[in-house]
């Protein structure tokens, strides 16, 4: 049994783990605790061992191989599964463990997700960590399957039910509204379908996709909407919607959070729309062990939801 593995430095695995995240060598040298020339040297060994070059250098970055995307996975999920079972004898403490849990978020989902999250953990695990990164998709699925990430924050996605080992905490639900500046020439006590499509919009589009929702379903209607300026982020909505006459379409929270309440006014959006639904997935096959486990029980508590109340729902695994 086993025998490819008896030729392998099973430690030369999480050199390839390291690198294929970090894609620098420096980096991965780094988080590994060893000199770049151990590094290299450790990687020349794997090479030679699975006969492939795995990462190829462009410019500053290390590129993986053809072979390296195809083994990828597969190795990150044996060394979570083996460093599960290592953590899964073990009881996770939170006033005492020094744990870091990775998220995938946008700066509205963090916005609106992290200040609830965050004053809990100070409360109840004060030495548990949060690292974030950018989402670059909706619910970041490649990510949760090598392991990069711990959680992925997102919208509602029918993609979600069809990715293997995905699960998904639906966390709230919310209106959309239509923000408009509170000095806005036109729109002053009501705004009609007819208001909403004359004036110019701003959309945010974190993840580049083609239509977002709002457009779906004006597409659906055969209507189209003037857009004046497309954004990957938040960070300047507010001052634009404030001293323009342009207008945005969001979720009600996150114009409660992220506006200031004296810059603006917003209103129903003129036609119907579904509900906002912010999601959380993770993969169930890299998360047995009970610092995840306790992890989305507190994502449940802050996020208003309890595991026999009707708004929480995790789908089932494929």
């Amino acid at each position: 049994m086993h025998q490819k593995l008896r030729a392998l430095d099973m430690n030369l695995l999480l050199v390839f783990e390291t690198i294929y995240r970090h894609r620098q060598v420096t980096s991965a040298a780094s988080e590994l605790a060893i000199s770049p020339s151990a590094l290299s040297h450790a990687l020349s060994r794997l090479r030679a061992t699975l006969g492939d070059d795995l990462f190829i250098r462009q410019g500053s970055m290390m590129q993986p191989t053809a072979r390296a995307q195809i083994l990828a996975p597969g190795i990150f999920s044996a060394l979570n599964a083996l460093s599960d079972t290592l953590k899964s004898a073990e009881v996770f403490n939170p006033q005492t463990s020094t744990q870091t849990f990775r998220f995938a978020v946008t700066d509205y989902t963090a916005a609106v997700f992290f200040p609830a999250l965050i004053t809990r953990l100070q409360q109840v695990a004060p030495g548990v960590s949060v690292k974030t990164i950018n989402s670059t998709h909706s619910d970041s699925f490649e990510d949760l399957a090598s392991g990069k990430i711990d959680f992925a924050i997102g919208f509602q996605s029918t993609e979600a039910v069809d990715q293997p080992r995905t699960r998904t905490i639906e966390c709230f639900r919310d209106n959309y509204v239509v923000a408009v500046s509170r000095r806005h020439p036109r729109i002053r006590d009501a705004l009609s379908l007819q208001q909403f499509l004359a004036e110019g919009h701003i959309v945010v589009n974190p993840w580049n996709e083609a239509r977002g929702v709002i457009d779906r379903i004006l597409d659906s209607m055969n209507i189209r909407r003037r857009i004046v300026i497309e954004l990957p982020g938040m960070l300047s909505v507010p001052a634009i919607v404030a001293g323009s006459g342009l207008i945005i379409t969001l979720p009600e929270k996150a114009v409660r959070t992220l506006f200031h309440a004296e810059d603006l006014n917003y209103f129903p959006v003129p036609f119907s729309v579904p509900p906002y639904m912010l999601n959380i997935c993770y993969n169930s096959e890299l998360s047995a062990s009970p610092g995840h486990d306790w992890m989305r029980t507190l994502i449940a508590e802050v996020t208003g939801v309890t595991a026999t109340s009707p708004e929480m729902m995790i789908s089932p695994e494929k």
